[in-house]
């Protein structure tokens, strides 16, 4: 009988089961082609650990503006994403079209605030500032200091947990097979990808190799160096707090707040939770939960908020972002053929996560990127033998 001297193979095989790469395998396997994620623990990551702002307009930074471009877009496109994959799944995502509040405590915070406020407004965002009495009747738990805000109604909120369970869900009912292990490396032959080796020798052969692999797509062993993505960790830490319902309604909104020039979010859960959150460190790969961390965490959400002293802790995080050197994502095909990046969303993963389903999609059964997608090339960061090999 003959046997086989090659594995099956499939069209696309992504590295990481975080929800770029779920959101990924899905769009691929709807497009027809035969999707496998390779992932000790899918569904889990970042994601676990992030609040879930669809906040474009509100984390705006100076010099982003091609960044916002994307997160406007992907923004707009999510209540018809989260539609189609509660449709797909029966799970609800937690959506919220609740809007946000960005606040300013004292007179350098709130002139820091309207000078963002006024960047806003020569890119035509929809952004109101309001006056501090204004910001408490949207919001009467708020501190008495409070010297104004921004309100946007248009920055909304996921819930990430379960995002990445529906976005398992559907890759599952989609047809996407799940190696539940770590890839030990890329396969290159000659010039191509061709795969990819898990932990325990196994060896899986694909078209298509999409490394979606969060902080760690620059790690991944057997790919050239040229081609390795820029991408670092960033540490975030984040509390999860419980709303008694005698406390109920406690915030309507996201919170958003500049406190001493350092930036703190509040986000409420329709499950009565409260999303506190977060620091941004670089210290490499630690995930520890630090005393420092939680302290500054609480006292500047207690400065906005005061009442968030009375609330149980439900839990403690720490979490590694995806970050690379512009702050935006890598996406589509590589200079090495047969190897495409779908990583470096850094602050930005939820928000991008329908935009980066439909981009890699197209790049996966076309060679090439849609045109919004393009700045993100990862040719941007492309070292002398890309060049050569362009």
């Amino acid at each position: 009988m003959h046997v086989p001297s090659c594995p099956p193979q499939d069209d696309v095989l992504v590295i990481g089961g975080g929800i770029i790469g779920l959101v990924t395998a899905w769009r691929a396997a709807q497009r027809g082609l035969r999707t496998a994620v390779v992932d000790p623990s899918p569904g889990a990551g970042a994601a676990h650990v992030a609040a879930g702002m669809l906040a474009a307009v509100t984390e705006l930074q100076y010099g982003e503006q091609t960044l916002l471009e994307l997160n406007l877009a992907s923004a707009r496109s999510y209540p018809t994403f989260a539609e189609e994959l509660t449709e797909a799944t029966g799970l609800d995502l937690g959506y919220r079209p609740c809007g946000t509040l960005a606040v300013a405590l004292d007179a350098d915070d709130r002139a820091a605030m309207r000078e963002l406020h006024a960047f806003q407004l020569t890119l035509g965002l929809a952004s109101e500032w309001i006056s501090g009495r204004d910001c408490r009747r949207l919001e009467p738990m708020l501190a008495p200091g409070v010297r104004g805000g921004l309100r946007v109604d248009g920055d909304h909120q996921v819930d990430p947990r379960r995002l990445a369970t529906a976005l398992l869900r559907a890759c599952e009912r989609a047809g996407v097979v799940f190696h539940r292990d770590s890839a030990e490396r890329v396969t290159v032959d000659g010039d191509r990808v061709r795969g990819a080796v898990l932990r325990d020798g196994t060896a899986l052969a694909a078209e298509q190799t999409v490394l979606a692999a969060g902080s760690r797509s620059g790690t991944v062993a057997g790919l050239p160096e040229h081609v390795l993505p820029p991408v670092r960790p960033v540490k975030g830490q984040v509390l999860r707090l419980r709303i008694p319902r005698a406390y109920a309604p406690f915030l309507s909104r996201t919170v958003r707040g500049v406190v001493r020039g350092g930036h703190v979010y509040l986000v409420p859960r329709e499950n009565g939770e409260l999303v506190v959150g977060a620091t941004s460190e670089e210290l490499g790969w630690d995930t520890e939960v630090t005393a420092g961390g939680v302290y500054e965490l609480l006292r500047d959400a207690h400065d906005l908020v005061p009442g968030i002293t009375e609330l149980p802790l439900a839990e403690a995080l720490a979490g590694l972002r995806p970050g690379s050197p512009d702050n935006a994502p890598l996406l589509g095909p590589t200079a090495l053929p047969g190897l495409l990046l779908a990583t470096g969303h850094h602050r930005n993963g939820v928000l991008l996560t329908p935009i980066t389903g439909d981009a890699m999609a197209e790049a996966l059964t076309t060679g090439e990127l849609p045109p919004y997608a393009r700045p993100f090339t990862p040719a941007r960061f492309a070292t002398a033998p890309q060049e050569q090999a362009v």
